[in-house]
């Protein structure tokens, strides 16, 4: 199926950027907010006469202005707080805390994995789509192919793109060429720049046609 909409940042009302790193996610207020909105207000404080500051350095959130936590257990403290209301995105946070070792955190993917669970059911696709990489090599579990796919497969349905491309990967090396280009095709219209270019490869190779292809990149451009 088509992949839902995006989420939009609760500020400009936009679809959030498929690109993580055009995103920020506040542990004060539980919001995911587009880097453009942050840096609009960074502008906005600049105009004021203030000092210029990087987007994670700011002295306050866009959306519900509370000051920055001062040091790493302050963040984590707020993390916990707004994970006894449920909010999926903060228990994804914290397993990246986990799972990189950061943020006061011992490095711990046993952990890691446990809140990814967690976050995944609560509803967040990328913590499906991290789980079902955890599977797929063997981060704190032991790996499992088909527990990878599994996962993979929620993350799809909920609208990870990566989780898409992946399973597209995962049928393309069972030799299921038709299906494993129905995902590719899928990632690439909602604008998956990796899965376009295996949609170009297709085309190449003569496994996609003309005017899947052209109607795949006129949608991947849309974006």
């Amino acid at each position: 199926n088509e992949p839902p909409p995006r989420e939009d940042c609760p500020i400009c009302m936009l679809p959030l950027p498929i690109d993580a790193y055009e995103q920020c996610f506040k542990s004060c207020c539980g919001k995911t907010i587009c880097l453009g909105c942050i840096h609009a207000m960074a502008i906005e404080d600049i105009k004021k006469g203030k000092k210029f500051v990087r987007y994670d350095d700011a002295g306050m959130c866009a959306f519900c202005r509370t000051l920055r936590p001062i040091s790493d257990e302050e963040e984590v403290r707020r993390l916990k707080k707004i994970m006894k209301n449920g909010n999926a995105d903060a228990f994804y946070e914290l397993a990246g805390y986990y799972a990189q070792g950061i943020k006061g955190m011992p490095q711990d993917w046993v952990k890691a994995n446990e809140l990814l669970l967690k976050a995944g059911e609560l509803g967040c696709a990328e913590a499906y789509s991290k789980l079902g990489y955890s599977y797929a090599n063997g981060m704190g579990v032991e790996a499992n192919k088909k527990k990878a796919k599994h996962y993979w497969e929620l993350a799809a349905m909920k609208g990870d793109l990566i989780a898409r491309h992946n399973l597209g990967c995962v049928e393309g090396d069972a030799g299921n060429l038709q299906r494993a280009y129905k995902h590719i095709l899928l990632a690439a219209r909602a604008g998956h720049t990796e899965s376009l270019d295996k949609v170009k490869e297709g085309f190449m190779d003569g496994d996609v046609m003309k005017d899947e292809y052209e109607s795949t990149l006129r949608a991947y451009h849309e974006r």
